[in-house]
C-alpha cells in the first residue's frame, strides 16, 4: 500500500461490545505500519480499560476524555510540540469538525453540551464525562450559521445528553439566536431530552425555530418505582410536556418517547403497559434495547440477572441478545411489542 508513514496513529472506540472491530482495526494498522505507535481511546477504552490494555494491541490506552491530553500525547510520541493558543477543556475553543471533507454533507451533528447532571442507573455518561461543560449559545448559533450559509445545510442533529438542562441559559438562547438570524433550518433531537424542562413557552420556541424531531427520555411508565432507574420525570410532568408540545404544533409523527426494553427483571407486561400509556398520550412509543454497561449503578444487578457472564466478555452485553433476558423475553416477544407500537 502506497501510503506515507504517519508519525502516530490514534484510534477511538465506541460501544463496548464492538471491541473485536477495534482489535481488527489496530491489527490492520500494525500490519501496514509495524513501527508506528498506536494510541487507543474512547468509550470502550474507558469503560473496559483493563481489558483494552491487555488485548487491544495498542501501544497505549487512554481512559476518560482524551481531548485535553491529545497535544501532550503527540509531543511524547513524535517529539513535535504544539504551543496551543486554546484551552482544550473549553468547548468554545474547539475547532469545528471537518465535515467539509465529505463529498456531500447530508446533515450536521451538533454537540453543545458534554456531561450530564443526572446519574441514571442505566447510563454511563456520568462516568465517561464527570462534571458538565457547555458551549456558549452564540458559539453554537455561529456554527449553525456557518454550515447553513457556506454549504447549504438545512438539517442539524443535536447529540447532547443534557440539551434542555437549565434551558434559560443554553437551549432557549440557541433557538432564539436561530430565529434572530432568520435561518431556514430543521433540528432533530434523537437523543432523549429531559421532559420536565418542557413548558408551553419552550415548546413554542422550539417549534418556531424549526425543531422537527423530538425524542423524550421517558424510559419507563412505572412512575411509582422509577427512582431505581432515574429521577428525571414524574407522571404529571410527562403528560404536561406532551400537552405543551402538541399545543405548540408538533405532530404525532414528530414526537416519540423512548421506552427501555430488556431491563433486569423487567416483564413483558410492563413494557406492554408502557407502550399503551404512551400511545394513549398521543405520541409514538420508541423501544430502546437495554445495554448493560460497566461502571453504572445497574451493572451488578444486570450481571446477576443475566444468563451470560457479562463481566467476562463485553460481547455478552450486546443488546441484540437481550443479555438480561426475563423468562419469555425473546425476539418473537419483542417483535410482538414492536407490532403493538405501530397498531
Amino acid at each position: 500500500m502506497n501510503l506515507p508513514r504517519p508519525d502516530l496513529v490514534m484510534v477511538t472506540s465506541l460501544m463496548t461490545y464492538w471491541y473485536p472491530g477495534v482489535q481488527e482495526t489496530i491489527a490492520a494498522i500494525r500490519a501496514i505500519f509495524p513501527d508506528v505507535s498506536i494510541i487507543l481511546g474512547g468509550i470502550y477504552a474507558t469503560l473496559c480499560n483493563k481489558r483494552a490494555i491487555e488485548s487491544s494491541g495498542a501501544d497505549q490506552v487512554i481512559a476518560g476524555a482524551g481531548h485535553s491530553k491529545v497535544l501532550d500525547l503527540i509531543a511524547t510520541h513524535t517529539g513535535y510540540s504544539v504551543n496551543a493558543q486554546i484551552h482544550p477543556d473549553d468547548p468554545d475553543a474547539w475547532p469545528r469538525p471537518a465535515f467539509d471533507l465529505q463529498h456531500q454533507i447530508g446533515y450536521i451533528p451538533l454537540l453543545t453540551t458534554i456531561g450530564c447532571p443526572f446519574d441514571c442507573a442505566y447510563c454511563a455518561v456520568h462516568y465517561l464525562h464527570p462534571g458538565m461543560a457547555r458551549r456558549s449559545p452564540e458559539n453554537v448559533v455561529d456554527e449553525i450559521n456557518y454550515w447553513h450559509h457556506n454549504y447549504g445545510i438545512r438539517d442539524f442533529v443535536f447529540y447532547d445528553d443534557a440539551l434542555l438542562v437549565n434551558p434559560e441559559t443554553h437551549a432557549l438562547p440557541i433557538f432564539e439566536g436561530v430565529l434572530r438570524a432568520r435561518l431556514n433550518v430543521r433540528f432533530h433531537m434523537p437523543n432523549a431530552i429531559h421532559i420536565r424542562e418542557i413548558t408551553h413557552a419552550s415548546a413554542q420556541l422550539m417549534h418556531r425555530a424549526g425543531v422537527t424531531t423530538i425524542r423524550l427520555g421517558l424510559e419507563t411508565t412505572d412512575f411509582n418505582h422509577r427512582d431505581k432507574l432515574d429521577r428525571k420525570v414524574s407522571e404529571t410532568e410527562y403528560h404536561h410536556a406532551v400537552a405543551c408540545l402538541k399545543q405548540a404544533g408538533f405532530k404525532k409523527d414528530q414526537l416519540g418517547a423512548y421506552l427501555l426494553a430488556g431491563l433486569p427483571n423487567q416483564s413483558i407486561r410492563s413494557v406492554e403497559k408502557a407502550i399503551r400509556i404512551v400511545k394513549e398520550s398521543g405520541i409514538t412509543p420508541v423501544l430502546a434495547h437495554y445495554t448493560p454497561i460497566p461502571h453504572t449503578a445497574m451493572w451488578k444487578t444486570a450481571c446477576k440477572a443475566s444468563p451470560y457472564d457479562l463481566a467476562s466478555d463485553p460481547i455478552f452485553t450486546n443488546n441484540t441478545i437481550f443479555p438480561c433476558i426475563e423468562a419469555g423475553f425473546s425476539w418473537d416477544a419483542y417483535s410482538q411489542l414492536k407490532q403493538q407500537v405501530v397498531t
